[in-house]
């Protein structure tokens, strides 16, 4: 569907070098971590013959935004369940995702609450029965499938991997993939304490800024500052928590300077403008 050719900008800062993976060039809208996610859920939804993709999100989601164009430009419908009461005017995200064909079904938040359970697929696939169901941020087998493809040839330079955490699934993919000798590190942009047992790696639950969506006054700066530096978007949601992060521990020396360390930039940048309107930054 989309060809993956990886870039890497180089940066640098306080004596250290360090590599920029920007998946958010992979597609204006099929951004990021999310065209890897979609990858094999939308190749098995054509095995199925299914002509539906039915999957769930926010009102701001990425991967909601993200599906409706690659069922575009797949040839699939597609049908977002979103999470909250129907509002009269659509916002940023919502409204691309519109204009890429997605029908949108409003459901209440303890409705959406159930989006994993057995019986509420059931009805869904009953309601819908051609859809082929994905569920909320592609967090399944095969998301995680596609995103142990994130890595390649050119990362291999590098022994430590910086991504954003958020359900878990790109996390996971670039674990399985990576090298013996490098060692990934998530950030953690949610509230709660996330763990994990693989092998070299490591989850950092100290830059969520309050939980998903949060942020204050040092954050923003931060991200004003890192875009006006190395002339690379973030987002506000994952990226700039996870730059802020790697550059906070780089200004504490919480590792040499001879670490080749790469930083997974996993798109979200159409968030942006519904973050901003969301709250008038």
């Amino acid at each position: 569907m989309i060809y993956y050719n990886p870039i890497i900008t180089p940066i640098e800062y306080n004596g250290y070098k360090l590599g920029v993976l920007r998946l958010d060039e992979i597609h204006p809208e099929i951004s990021g971590n999310k065209w890897f996610k979609l990858k094999y859920n939308l190749e098995q939804a054509k095995a199925e013959n299914k002509k539906t993709i039915l999957t769930f999100g926010g009102a701001y989601s990425n991967h909601i935004a993200a599906t409706a164009a690659a069922c575009k430009l797949a040839g699939f419908k597609s049908i977002g369940i979103i999470r909250g009461e129907e509002s009269s005017e659509l916002n940023s995200t919502l409204s691309l995702a519109k204009e890429n064909g997605m029908q949108i079904k409003y459901v209440s938040r303890e409705l959406y609450k159930q989006k994993n359970e057995q019986y509420y697929l059931q009805i869904l696939q009953s309601q819908y029965p051609d859809a082929y169901i994905i569920p909320e941020g592609g967090d399944n087998a095969l998301g995680q499938k596609g995103c142990e493809e994130i890595l390649s040839n050119s990362t291999s330079y590098y022994d430590v991997i910086f991504c954003a955490y958020g359900t878990g699934t790109t996390f996971k993919g670039i674990a399985k993939s990576m090298l013996s000798h490098q060692k990934l590190t998530a950030i953690n942009i949610l509230k709660y304490e996330a763990t994990c047992d693989l092998l070299n790696t490591n989850i950092n639950n100290d830059y969520h800024f309050g939980g998903y969506a949060k942020h204050n006054c040092e954050l923003l700066e931060f991200k004003l500052w890192f875009e006006s530096t190395y002339h690379i978007p973030l987002d506000y949601v994952y990226t700039a928590k996870l730059m802020y992060a790697v550059f906070d521990l780089m200004k504490q020396h919480q590792f040499s300077t001879d670490k080749k360390i790469l930083l997974i930039h996993s798109g979200g940048l159409q968030g942006n403008r519904g973050y901003e309107e969301r709250y008038d930054i």
